[in-house]
């Protein structure tokens, strides 16, 4: 455990807590470190709800699928995100979504119950851990928001600009690149991957963009950020 207690410091959820503390919350959260293989399942849709977890290395993907079995990407989640929180502080039992590992994963899986009431001792470093867990839930509804605003153009070349004009912003730059394959960008945007495909293409001839694999570059005569 005290390997990846320097990892943890940098993540959101224990920001302001030193590792000494961190060492003292494992046990006062009940806390269990597990491993995830490549394409497997942290829980699926309809699953109790039972744990938050923590990714310490790896990457997630928040997946929706229908009743045909077409799935869609919600969002991607980094290694040192909090997942699962919204449940915890719903009245909603079962989840709605699911939790699928991107690549060979490490996570903490974290009882809520013991996050959301502070302990017996009433120390400081818990009542850090909740205020790190709100903001880290108005950073989702945030992200969300964003989400929303692409999906919710009306063409498919508006959706495209549109992510690629926030992830340009995030960069800072106009040449950046995308945490998703083509596939993946399909699937979060809400689109057909051949219609996808094909509106790129388009876009580049156009003048546009101009991009190889997963590497983007927007071309304008002059880039605010």
């Amino acid at each position: 455990m005290e390997s990846c207690v320097a990892l943890l410091q940098k993540s959101s959820f224990f920001d302001g807590i030193n590792a000494e503390d961190i060492n003292s919350l494992y046990k006062c959260l009940n806390t269990r470190e597990i491993s995830a293989e490549k394409d497997s399942f942290i829980f699926h849709a309809g699953d109790t709800a039972r744990f938050i977890y923590l990714i310490v290395s790896g990457s997630m993907h928040i997946i929706d699928e229908d009743f045909w079995g077409n799935r869609y990407i919600i969002e991607t989640m980094e290694k040192y995100t909090l997942f699962g929180e919204a449940y915890a502080l719903s009245t909603t039992e079962k989840h709605l979504v699911s939790v699928i590992a991107c690549e060979n994963s490490k996570l903490l899986e974290i009882d809520p119950v013991r996050l959301f009431e502070t302990c017996t001792k009433n120390c400081s470093y818990h009542n850090k851990l909740i205020k790190n867990t709100a903001f880290i839930l108005s950073e989702k509804i945030v992200r969300l928001t964003q989400k929303l605003g692409h999906v919710s153009q009306r063409t498919m070349r508006e959706k495209i600009l549109s992510y690629l004009s926030k992830c340009a912003r995030q960069a800072q730059s106009s040449s950046f690149y995308i945490p998703y394959s083509r596939q993946q960008l399909a699937d979060y945007l809400c689109v057909d991957r051949s219609a996808l495909s094909h509106e790129l293409s388009n876009l580049q001839k156009s003048g546009l963009i101009v991009y190889r694999k997963n590497h983007f570059e927007i071309i304008v005569d002059e880039v605010r950020f």
